[in-house]
Protein backbone atom coordinates (compact mmCIF):
# COMPACT_ATOMS: atom_id res chain seq x y z
CA UNK A 1 0.00 0.00 0.00
CA UNK A 2 2.97 2.13 0.56
CA UNK A 3 4.26 2.41 -2.89
CA UNK A 4 0.86 3.53 -4.13
CA UNK A 5 1.02 6.44 -1.59
CA UNK A 6 4.74 7.07 -2.58
CA UNK A 7 3.57 7.05 -6.12
CA UNK A 8 0.09 9.33 -5.48
CA UNK A 9 3.03 11.70 -3.78
CA UNK A 10 5.30 11.47 -6.69
CA UNK A 11 2.73 12.37 -9.29
CA UNK A 12 0.99 15.37 -7.33
CA UNK A 13 4.51 16.44 -6.82
CA UNK A 14 4.83 16.73 -10.49
CA UNK A 15 1.36 18.50 -10.70
CA UNK A 16 2.55 20.85 -8.02
CA UNK A 17 5.83 21.73 -9.86
CA UNK A 18 4.02 23.16 -12.88
CA UNK A 19 1.35 24.95 -11.08
CA UNK A 20 3.70 26.72 -8.82
CA UNK A 21 5.46 27.70 -12.45
CA UNK A 22 2.41 28.67 -13.75
CA UNK A 23 1.20 30.16 -10.92
CA UNK A 24 4.51 32.53 -9.60
CA UNK A 25 5.02 34.44 -12.67
CA UNK A 26 4.12 38.34 -11.91
CA UNK A 27 4.21 38.12 -7.88
CA UNK A 28 6.73 37.95 -5.30
CA UNK A 29 8.01 34.15 -4.63
CA UNK A 30 7.61 34.59 -0.61
CA UNK A 31 3.73 35.70 -1.41
CA UNK A 32 3.27 32.73 -3.17
CA UNK A 33 5.01 30.88 -0.66
CA UNK A 34 2.64 31.94 1.80
CA UNK A 35 -0.25 31.43 -0.15
CA UNK A 36 0.62 28.06 -1.11
CA UNK A 37 1.46 27.26 2.75
CA UNK A 38 -1.78 28.52 4.24
CA UNK A 39 -3.74 26.64 1.82
CA UNK A 40 -1.65 23.48 2.31
CA UNK A 41 -2.05 24.32 6.66
CA UNK A 42 -6.32 24.81 5.86
CA UNK A 43 -6.43 21.46 4.09
CA UNK A 44 -4.32 19.75 6.59
CA UNK A 45 -6.78 20.57 9.01
CA UNK A 46 -9.76 20.00 7.33
CA UNK A 47 -8.09 16.25 7.14
CA UNK A 48 -7.21 16.37 10.79
CA UNK A 49 -11.31 17.52 11.71
CA UNK A 50 -12.98 14.69 8.84
CA UNK A 51 -10.78 11.96 10.63
CA UNK A 52 -11.80 13.13 13.86
CA UNK A 53 -8.31 12.75 15.34
CA UNK A 54 -8.05 16.15 16.44
CA UNK A 55 -7.67 14.83 19.88
CA UNK A 56 -4.70 12.80 19.77
CA UNK A 57 -2.66 16.17 19.65
CA UNK A 58 -3.10 16.25 23.58
CA UNK A 59 -0.99 13.09 22.77
CA UNK A 60 2.17 14.12 21.00
CA UNK A 61 5.34 13.65 23.17
CA UNK A 62 7.50 17.39 23.59
CA UNK A 63 10.27 15.09 21.46
CA UNK A 64 7.74 14.47 18.58
CA UNK A 65 6.45 18.34 18.88
CA UNK A 66 10.28 19.41 18.98
CA UNK A 67 10.84 16.90 15.63
CA UNK A 68 7.70 18.07 14.35
CA UNK A 69 8.61 22.10 14.77
CA UNK A 70 12.05 22.01 12.96
CA UNK A 71 10.45 19.77 9.92
CA UNK A 72 8.05 22.15 9.46
CA UNK A 73 10.70 25.28 9.47
CA UNK A 74 13.08 23.00 6.93
CA UNK A 75 10.07 22.96 4.91
CA UNK A 76 9.16 26.29 5.25
CA UNK A 77 12.94 27.36 4.02
CA UNK A 78 12.36 24.26 1.52
CA UNK A 79 9.68 26.05 -0.26
CA UNK A 80 10.98 29.94 -0.31
CA UNK A 81 14.01 28.60 -2.37
CA UNK A 82 11.67 26.38 -4.22
CA UNK A 83 9.66 28.91 -5.19
CA UNK A 84 12.27 31.67 -6.04
CA UNK A 85 14.20 28.61 -8.04
CA UNK A 86 11.50 28.69 -9.97
CA UNK A 87 10.98 32.45 -10.57
CA UNK A 88 14.28 32.18 -11.66
CA UNK A 89 15.36 29.08 -13.86
CA UNK A 90 12.98 26.57 -15.85
CA UNK A 91 10.94 23.51 -14.15
CA UNK A 92 13.05 21.00 -16.32
CA UNK A 93 16.20 22.42 -14.32
CA UNK A 94 14.67 23.17 -11.11
CA UNK A 95 12.64 20.36 -10.28
CA UNK A 96 15.53 18.18 -10.80
CA UNK A 97 17.57 19.17 -8.42
CA UNK A 98 15.35 19.87 -5.67
CA UNK A 99 14.32 16.32 -6.16
CA UNK A 100 18.09 15.63 -5.47
CA UNK A 101 17.32 15.25 -2.06
CA UNK A 102 16.38 11.91 -2.42
CA UNK A 103 20.61 11.38 -2.96
CA UNK A 104 20.77 13.28 0.13
CA UNK A 105 17.98 11.51 2.16
CA UNK A 106 19.86 7.98 1.16
CA UNK A 107 23.63 9.44 2.00
CA UNK A 108 21.89 10.39 5.20
CA UNK A 109 19.71 7.59 5.86
CA UNK A 110 23.58 5.36 5.70
CA UNK A 111 25.94 8.06 7.62
CA UNK A 112 23.37 8.74 10.25
CA UNK A 113 20.48 6.53 10.77
CA UNK A 114 23.38 3.60 9.98
CA UNK A 115 20.41 2.28 7.39
CA UNK A 116 22.17 -0.25 5.47
CA UNK A 117 24.30 0.35 1.92
CA UNK A 118 24.38 -2.10 -1.11
CA UNK A 119 26.09 -2.08 -3.89
CA UNK A 120 22.70 -1.68 -6.07
CA UNK A 121 21.91 1.41 -3.46
CA UNK A 122 25.21 2.78 -4.11
CA UNK A 123 24.84 2.24 -8.23
CA UNK A 124 21.09 4.10 -8.32
CA UNK A 125 22.16 7.14 -6.34
CA UNK A 126 25.03 7.81 -8.33
CA UNK A 127 22.78 7.31 -11.60
CA UNK A 128 19.85 9.73 -10.09
CA UNK A 129 22.82 11.90 -9.60
CA UNK A 130 24.15 11.97 -12.93
CA UNK A 131 20.93 12.12 -14.45
CA UNK A 132 20.42 15.13 -12.77
CA UNK A 133 23.85 16.86 -13.80
CA UNK A 134 23.39 15.56 -17.28
CA UNK A 135 19.69 17.55 -16.95
CA UNK A 136 21.65 20.51 -15.70
CA UNK A 137 23.97 20.71 -18.14
CA UNK A 138 21.55 20.31 -21.37
CA UNK A 139 19.93 23.12 -19.89
CA UNK A 140 22.95 25.50 -19.21
CA UNK A 141 23.28 25.44 -23.12
CA UNK A 142 19.70 26.77 -23.33
CA UNK A 143 19.91 29.22 -20.50
CA UNK A 144 22.19 32.69 -19.89
CA UNK A 145 25.14 31.91 -17.29
CA UNK A 146 23.96 33.91 -14.35
CA UNK A 147 20.21 33.10 -14.49
CA UNK A 148 21.07 28.98 -14.43
CA UNK A 149 23.34 29.64 -11.70
CA UNK A 150 21.16 31.60 -9.32
CA UNK A 151 18.18 29.16 -10.20
CA UNK A 152 20.88 26.49 -9.13
CA UNK A 153 22.13 27.73 -5.82
CA UNK A 154 17.95 28.12 -5.07
CA UNK A 155 17.03 24.59 -6.15
CA UNK A 156 19.91 23.30 -4.44
CA UNK A 157 19.35 24.80 -1.26
CA UNK A 158 15.67 23.39 -1.78
CA UNK A 159 16.08 20.20 -2.13
CA UNK A 160 18.85 20.46 1.13
CA UNK A 161 15.86 21.56 3.23
CA UNK A 162 13.60 19.30 1.14
CA UNK A 163 15.64 16.43 2.77
CA UNK A 164 15.11 17.70 6.28
CA UNK A 165 11.30 18.06 6.18
CA UNK A 166 10.91 14.42 5.72
CA UNK A 167 12.99 14.42 8.76
CA UNK A 168 16.25 12.56 8.04
CA UNK A 169 18.68 15.28 9.22
CA UNK A 170 17.37 14.86 12.42
CA UNK A 171 16.14 11.34 12.61
CA UNK A 172 19.19 10.27 14.64
CA UNK A 173 17.59 10.53 17.75
CA UNK A 174 15.42 7.04 18.70
CA UNK A 175 12.35 6.69 18.13
CA UNK A 176 9.29 7.92 19.73
CA UNK A 177 7.24 5.45 19.17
Amino acid sequence: MWVIYASCAALFAGITSILAKIGIQKIDSNLATALRTGVVVIFAWIIVFAGNIQYSLLDISLKSLLFLILSGVTTGASWVFYFRAHQLGNVNVVVPIDKSSTVLTMLFAITILGESVTILKMISMAVIGLGTYLMIQKQAVEQSASKISHSIVYAGLSAFFAHCKKGRLVSWCPSTS
